[in-house]
């Protein structure tokens, strides 16, 4: 029968966890090194976790994703606004730590589909719920097509922003301007038609 995790024990490795991503980012991150700053053996970690992914993933469910805010005001204008979003994701993601963050939730999701899911639902949602509503209003204003699935607009986006953090390639302002441009050509109103 294993043993109980000591709850000061996963905070400090938890805590470990945080400051190591902050001090040098996600790839440099050790078992080894997270033992050390925590105070425990490396045998103690991987009796809870089995791999620093799943640590990974349990810290940031438990604090908080540097670049997470989405929150963005509406403006008049929806090409703007998804610009905006855009380009505040491609700024995030031109910092290599914010890069190998992203790539590391990306595997704690492929290898831990429970994780996976909290941590999606815990920083994808915010980001779905803003585009949502930003298309839910152009639609309400007669600038987006009413059979429009807003919910499958925010899935573009993040599938998007996922896809240039897996390859590493950035969000360039040409490429933000191209990929907001194909989505709102697609999901505009027809003219004459509201």
């Amino acid at each position: 029968m294993p043993r109980p995790r000591s709850e000061n024990a996963r905070q400090s490795v938890l805590a470990a966890m945080r400051r190591a991503l902050a001090a040098d980012g996600y790839d440099a991150v050790t078992i080894e090194g997270l033992a050390a700053e925590a105070g425990v053996s490396k045998q103690t970690i991987y009796r809870w976790w089995p791999s620093k992914a799943a640590i990974l993933g349990e810290a940031l469910l438990e604090g908080s994703l540097p670049g997470a805010d989405v929150a963005l005001p509406f403006s008049d204008d929806l090409t703007a606004d998804l610009r905006g979003w855009f380009t505040l994701a491609g700024e995030n993601l031109s910092r290599p730590e914010n890069v190998a963050l992203a790539r590391a939730l990306i595997a704690v999701t492929a290898t831990d589909p429970e994780r996976g899911a909290a941590l999606n639902h815990r920083f994808a949602d915010p980001v779905v719920s803003w585009i949502v509503a930003r298309v839910t209003r152009a639609q309400e204003e007669g600038d987006v097509r009413p059979d429009v699935d807003a919910a499958a607009v925010a899935d573009q986006f993040l599938a998007a922003t996922s896809y240039s953090a897996l390859l590493g390639r950035p969000l360039t302002a040409a490429r933000v301007d191209a990929l907001v441009e194909l989505v709102t050509q697609g999901i505009a109103a027809r003219p004459g038609g509201r």
